[in-house]
């Protein structure tokens, strides 16, 4: 949850902030970005060189660096931010913020900032005890920042009891774990099917279809951006699925069939996005087929259709969006796909638009739901689809 985020941590003057150096690099391991700012008083138990080189990234101490004539612009800090985590902070830094003292960049930086706020308080068993610093503690949170509550443990002064900071792992699982639930889809199990099927006509040959897989794995990754937990049921592709899903490979439309009924039941939302054959050959050949002066004829049977399947065991809790690939009539199709397989969303595409379909990076999609109401979208990259398409199902997971 933490890859790619853009976090500050800030440094207060305590003992533990020698444990921030573990915090930065837990961080970085996790695959954020990270910038630190180091309070003077954080300066006298942690040297900035020290956390420069494990955020790989300047630490900012003050407003404004007169060796370097470098200003800190305390507003883009604060902008940049996907979230800020004090840790640790301490009593004196811990007040500035309860009562809005603005003495320092880190201050500044957090009265600038839009993003949640974390603190990780760090101080003695009394001053975490008296009752200015609970009060400032009740404040800040009534600000809506989130404090991750100290440990018992031997503390600097040699008394033993609460106060000491939490340790880099737990701060890293509690970040990870409060980004998760904040997310509109978390807890939601969800299934997306994506790819082709290829049907054997013998061991070297088979009826398949041009779909990448491209369209099913995007909107996969963003529906696990979302908060998902989501299961990608992916026919033949050279794609690459995220470290956040559980893919399931299959080839035929018979194994995806398989795949599919055995996760349905438990999946919250389905995206039916891949292409499966309608047809396979009756007979598959144990040996390859040699080439003869005359013709071959392949006699086909119909597939089972899968998305009528799931239409038709469906749970009034659970959400089935179906896809619509047409070549003519498109609008009728769609409509009646959506209607007759009991769905709650369709996904038209149409051939006729240049750049949408198959193998290419963008599409272009109309969005009908159950009252049949149109959505239509200009031609986009197949990522910010995949965004428009998770928009429409969040309208109507809530």
């Amino acid at each position: 949850m933490l890859k790619n985020k853009n976090i500050i941590l800030g440094v207060c003057g305590s003992i533990a902030a020698y444990k921030s150096a573990f915090l930065v690099r837990l961080l970085v391991k996790a695959g954020a970005n990270v910038k630190v700012i180091l309070t003077p008083d954080g300066a006298n138990f942690i040297t900035p060189l020290t956390l420069a080189t494990l955020s790989k990234n300047p630490v900012y101490t003050q407003y404004f660096e007169e060796e370097t004539g470098v200003w800190s612009n305390h507003v883009e800090l604060g902008l940049w931010a996907d979230l800020i985590i004090i840790a640790p902070i301490s009593a004196n830094t811990l007040a500035k913020l309860a009562t809005g003292i603005c003495d320092n960049l880190l201050t500044a930086v957090y009265l600038s900032a839009k993003c949640p706020v974390y603190v990780a308080p760090a101080m003695d068993l009394d001053m975490w005890k008296h009752e200015t610093t609970q009060n400032n503690i009740e404040r800040i949170i009534g600000f809506g920042n989130t404090v991750i509550a100290p440990a018992n443990g031997e503390l600097a002064s040699g008394l033993w009891g609460e106060g000491r900071m939490a340790e880099p792992e737990e701060i890293v699982s509690f970040l990870d774990n409060a980004i998760k639930e904040s997310m509109p889809l978390y807890g939601k199990k969800i299934m997306v099917t994506a790819g082709p099927t290829y049907e054997a006509i013998d061991p070297v040959r088979f009826i398949g279809n041009h779909s990448s897989g491209k369209m099913g794995f995007a909107i996969a990754d963003e529906l696990a951006k979302l908060g998902a937990e989501v299961t990608l049921i992916a026919g033949p592709t050279a794609q690459k699925a995220g470290q956040r899903l559980r893919r399931v490979d299959v080839v035929s439309a018979r194994e995806m069939f398989d795949a599919c009924t055995s996760v349905f039941p438990e999946s919250d939302i389905t995206v039916m996005c891949a292409a499966v054959a309608d047809y396979r050959p009756k007979q598959i050949a144990t040996q390859k087929i040699k080439k003869q002066d005359s013709g071959l004829v392949l006699e086909l049977e119909k597939t089972t259709d899968i998305l009528a399947s799931l239409g038709a065991v469906k749970k009034t809790h659970q959400i089935l969006v179906g896809f619509a690939l047409e070549t003519n009539d498109e609008e009728n199709y769609a409509k009646g796909k959506l209607e007759k397989k009991n769905l709650d969303l369709v996904i038209l595409n149409s051939l006729n638009d240049t750049g949408a379909g198959f193998k290419s990076d963008t599409n272009k999609i109309t969005i009908f739901n159950k009252a049949l109401e149109r959505t239509v979208f200009d031609m986009k990259s197949k990522t910010d689809v995949a965004k428009d398409i998770c928009t429409a199902i969040l309208k109507i997971a809530k």
